[in-house]
Parts: structure tokens; sequence; C-alpha cells
């Protein structure tokens, strides 16, 4: 296997612009970790009055966005950070981002010219306060598109046709029915709108000073790319909005370089003129970069603010549910993946309304109720979920008569109004990982999967991934740095300074694999009778939390 040396005493930089913070990680030419930094939106940015991260409009069902300034002051920031931290910029090789996915940013006409003129001794935040045309960006906590989602579906011959050419039907946080609504309600913003980012592509136009393309792996998000053939799709953009192509500009791989960096950080930070700006993605094919996932049989669960659970694969087969997107750091490859909405922060809100506001106190609870929670099944929605498609609200059941036996056909269940505290936690995470092995393995995903890589905030905690071990029936991994978006951004960085170095695409494992993450042994499930008996059980309860779920999808789901 040939490999391919990374220059010698350099750096490269990885960032990741996600739903509640700004963060940077630089590895240095051996892929280790010299430095982070962070910016967390809600505490660091107060004059922008977000909650987690975003706004939630009350006047408009399910509208969710961010003010789009508030990413563009927070890389100021992060640099001031990195600026103190004593970073020789000079010595950054390469650069490339993450951004939370399907987001949409909308440049008005005219700043293209901005962004090519920044003057060094002003900040970013000065000079592109008046670049937008929407000052506040829909997120991928939107589900405010239903009609849109429709429309679009029936133009393009239906869900599974849609699903078929760009890797997912129709969902509301995905950008194309967003860019829908602005049309069709605010044609006079839409038509005033030079360009159309990605957050991915929106921060990647900062760092070159132009309009950057769009990459293939987050553009799969926006149900407006064919994922074959790695091209926006003609009928999806005419069921959206008329002359969007031109708005959207150029796809291209995620491997490729961007452009050198502007003249704005050289001058100002001194970085080195010939540093590459790799193409942005999205969080998730970022952290597919970061956990080097590329064992067939494996999974990756990122635990933030949303759930997601993804795999590799050469042989997609999109469908109603799910989403496949081309793999970031493989030519040939692609990811498909599950997202939840309901992720750290539902995790959050039972802790403060049940463990009073302490993980400790949380864990504790996990520990001393048994699996199976007594048959106790909850399912919790503090934001719309996707899977299932189910609003806002908290259901809990108890099976009666419950043993703990495998069958449970004949059982019948009672929905009551709350569980003690304790039973409420366990049902909590028992509810999240049921309702995901359950996905997964109706996607196709496999059962029981060779070994699942946990990342994200809770994967840090061991409770959480002794309960995934025991639901999915396998040892559960972990790697070094949970925030693996930007550490696969910085990855991701190095891997396209290779291949502009070569000319065109090497496969990531010739970028010296053992120097990348490596990832440790978390959970391990025993293979004593009583944990693969628990795993059977938890089979069983899974199918009758299925059948629940859905009476639940036929009386109150939106889709």
């Amino acid at each position: 296997m040939a490999e391919f040396s990374l220059p010698h005493d350099s750096y490269f930089l990885g960032f990741d612009s996600s739903t509640q913070s700004l963060k940077a990680t630089i590895l240095d030419s051996n892929l280790n970790i010299i430095a982070s930094e962070l910016i967390h939106f809600d505490s660091d940015l107060p004059r922008y009055k977000t909650k987690d991260g975003v706004y939630r409009d009350s006047s408009i069902n399910g509208r969710i966005v961010s003010p789009t300034l508030m990413w563009v002051e927070a890389l100021d920031l992060i640099f001031q950070k990195l600026s103190k931290s004593n970073l020789d910029f000079s010595k950054i090789a390469a650069v490339s981002g993450s951004g939370q996915q399907h987001g949409s940013v909308y440049w008005k006409i005219g700043s293209s010219k901005i962004l090519s003129s920044l003057d060094h001794k002003k900040s970013l935040l000065e000079q592109l306060e008046s670049a937008f045309s929407i000052k506040e960006s829909p997120i991928w906590m939107d589900c405010s598109t239903t009609v849109e989602c429709r429309a679009i579906e029936k133009a393009c011959g239906g869900a599974l046709e849609l699903a078929r050419v760009t890797g997912s039907r129709a969902y509301e946080r995905f950008t194309g029915s967003q860019i829908k609504k602005i049309f069709d309600h605010q044609p006079e913003i839409y038509n005033s709108t030079e360009r159309i980012s990605l957050v991915s592509s929106f921060m990647a136009s900062i760092f070159i000073g132009a309009y950057a393309a769009i990459d293939h792996s987050d553009g799969a998000g926006m149900n407006l790319m064919d994922i074959k053939e790695k091209a926006w799709s003609k009928i999806v953009l005419e069921a959206t909005a008329p002359g969007l192509e031109s708005k959207l500009g150029d796809l291209a791989p995620a491997y490729a370089v961007a452009g050198n960096i502007a003249s704005y950080f050289v001058e100002r930070y001194h970085f080195n003129k010939d540093c590459l700006v790799v193409q942005w993605s999205g969080d998730n094919p970022n952290s597919v970069a970061g956990l080097t996932l590329n064992i067939p049989g494996d999974l990756a669960i990122s635990l933030g603010t949303s759930d997601t659970v993804f795999m590799i694969t050469k042989d997609p087969n999109p469908g109603l549910e799910g989403h496949v997107f081309p793999s970031p750091v493989d030519a040939e490859a692609y990811m498909v993946m599950l997202v939840y909405k309901n992720g750290s922060l539902t995790r959050e809100d039972v802790r403060n309304r049940c463990a009073e506001k302490s993980w400790d106190i949380f864990n504790k609870f996990l520990q001393q109720t048994q699996p199976l929670n007594g048959g106790k099944l909850g399912f919790y929605y503090k934001e719309h979920e996707i899977l299932p498609p189910l609003p806002v609200g908290y259901h809990r059941y108890i099976i009666e008569n419950f043993s703990g036996a495998l069958d449970l056909d004949e059982l019948k269940e009672q929905e009551v109004d709350e569980f003690d505290p304790p039973s409420e936690v366990r049902g909590l995470i028992e509810g999240q990982f049921l309702s995901m092995r359950a996905h997964a393995e109706r996607f196709g995903m496999p059962s029981p999967p060779k070994r699942i890589i946990a990342t994200g905030g809770a994967s840090a905690n061991h409770c959480i991934l002794s309960s995934i071990a025991s639901i999915f029936g396998c040892d559960v991994y972990t790697v070094q740095r949970p925030d693996s978006a930007s550490l696969g951004a910085a990855v991701r960085a190095a891997h396209g300074w290779l291949c502009n170095k070569k000319g065109g695409f090497i496969p990531i494992s010739d970028m010296y694999m053992d120097k990348l993450e490596k990832t440790s042994l978390s959970c391990k499930l025993s293979a004593s009778s009583g944990d693969q008996e628990l795993v059977s059980k938890y089979a069983a309860i899974m199918k009758k939390r299925t059948e629940i779920e859905s009476r639940l999808v036929q009386k109150f789901g939106r889709c």
C-alpha cells in the first residue's frame, strides 16, 4: 500500500460549526491533537439571546432558526482565542470544517464583492452585517415545511422515487423544502438572493473569500442532488424553485480544494498564503472521517444535540426511512444514516426534571433500576421527531403482568401519566436506543453489529454506553475525543492536502492509518448466558414497543 507523507512540522485545522457551538481542533503532521478551542453560542455570545443556539418561533409551528451573524461573530471570537494560545498560523497547511447539516444561508445580490474585498483591519462581523437577504438561517431542527415536502414528492413521482434519486424522501429539515418555502411565501427575498449556501459551504466561502462549492456529502442532505450522478437533479430543482441551480453553484467532492486561504486571514492572522481550504462538509460526514469508519459490520452512533446511527456501504438502497450520502473519504462508498432529533436536549430535560439537574443522580438511577424497567416503556419527544414522525409529547406505558419473558404477544399495555424518577430515566434511555435498534434493523443495518463506535458528548457516559451494549447486543467502543466532527474536519484537511498533492483522490487509508484516531473498548458484552438472554429479552420488548409506536404514528403522526 502506498503511503503519502504529510509535510513535516505542519498543522491541519478543523472546525465544527454545530447547533450550539463552534469548535476548532488542530493536528500536527503526525495527526496528534495539539490544540483546541470552543465558542459556546448561548454563553459566549449572549447578545443573540439564543437558547441551545437557536430561536424557536412560537408564532409559526415548527419554525426553528439561528442568527446567521452569530456564526460569523463566533468565527471572530475563536480566532481571538487561537491567537492568544500562541498558535503559529503560518504552519497550517490546510483548513477544513464541518457544518450542521441542512441549514441554509442566503447571500444577497452583491455579497460576492464583499467576500472578495475583506479588509484585514476590520472584523468579519463588521463587514458581513449587510451580506444576507435573510438574517435568520433555517436549520435542521425546523419542521415547518410539511406542505412543501409533499409538493416536492408529488412533483417527483412520489416519496420513494425522490429517495431513489436523492437518497432520502422529502424531510422538513432538508434544504430543498426550506428553499421552496421561502420562494413560495417570500419571493422578493428569493429573488434578491445571489447564492444559497449550506452552513458548511457558507463557512468555507468566508475562508476563501469567494463562494465555495457545496460538497457531495453535505449536498445529499438537501433533497436536490442525484446521489449516483453527484449532480443537481433537474426534476427536483424544477419542483423546488425557478432558477435555483444558478443560486446553488457547483458541487464538488469533499476531498477537493475549495481554494487558497483568503488574503484577509493571511494579513490578519499571518496564515501562509499557500494554505489550502479543503471543502467543508456536514457534521455526520466529518464524524465518519473522524472515526475512520471503514470496517464492514461496524455501526457508529453519535450522541449529540441530535442522535445519529450510521455505517458505510458500497451498495446503498435508499428507502422511505433513513438517508444515503456519498462518503466524504471514499470516492466509491456511501454512508447510510438514521437521524433522531431527540438526543442530548431531551436527555437533559429528563435529567433536569427527574434527577435534580445532576448527571451523577441520573446515572445512579440508571444503575439502581433493572434492565427492561419492569415493563415500563417511554416515548420522549421534546422536539418534533423524525423517526418516528411524531410531534412533541411524552407517552408512557406499563406492560401488564410483565415478567421478563420472551413472549409478550398476549400481554396488554396500559398508558399512564408518569413514572417514578428512576423509572423515567431508564425509560428514556431504553426508549431512545430500542427505537434506534428497531429502525436500524428495518433499514438493513447489521443485527447485531460487529461493534458500535460511540461519539458525541454522551459517549463519555459509561452508564448510557452500557445500556447501548445490552440493547444492541455487541461491544461498544469510544474514541479519544467525543467531538469527532471537528477532529474529522482536521483529518479531512490533511486528506484533502494529500489528494491535492497527488492530483486526484487517494484512499484515506494511505494516510498513515496507524496515526489516526484509535478506538478503545468501553463496554464489553459478556458471552455469559445471562447477558445473551438479556439481549433476547430486549429484542422481545423492542417488538412490543414498535407495535405501540405504530399506533402512535397512526394517531399523531405528521407524515
